[in-house]
């Protein structure tokens, strides 16, 4: 398959996950919530959980922003349901390098899955708080998650 044609392949698989959202409604039952604002693209998440036995037993999401904002945040959705709080916070360090340009190892890139789809976000610095945006409410999520379980 030639350059372009890839190129295009991403670019719809993309488009699909922000045309048609995974989890994209707030949980009424959430035991954590968060928000968060890219005040530089005017992006926002408002994102919500149930998280039990140290994981993320459900997900749900409201958003409003770019497509690349709402691409992320349908993938990330996606991607962390079910895994426990801790792969999540992996994850999202793997999400952050990889859209900084650095290389990923193949573990890493398995453990993403199709959050590769936004590696080339590395190319466009502007629009790497877009992409991130959702990664961090989780990693946030899960750490006030973590240190309530501290007190």
């Amino acid at each position: 398959m030639g350059l372009e044609k890839l190129n295009n392949l991403y670019r719809d698989l993309l488009l699909d996950y922000a045309n048609h959202p995974k989890h994209a409604k707030l949980l009424p039952d959430a035991s954590r919530e968060l928000t968060l604002h890219n005040t530089t693209c005017g992006d926002s998440l408002h994102l919500t959980a149930v998280i039990k036995d140290q994981t993320i037993a459900q997900i749900g999401y409201q958003a409003a922003g770019c497509t690349i904002s709402q691409a992320s945040a349908s993938i990330m959705s996606e991607a962390v349901l079910g895994k426990k709080t801790s792969e999540a916070q992996r994850m999202t360090l793997a999400f952050s390098k990889m859209t900084l340009g650095e290389e990923l190892s193949p573990q890493e890139q398995d453990l993403l899955g199709d959050a590769t789809l936004l590696s080339g976000v590395a190319q466009f610095p502007a629009r790497i708080k877009c992409a991130t945006m959702a990664w961090k409410a989780i990693y946030q999520l899960v750490e006030e998650c973590q240190e309530d379980k501290h007190e």
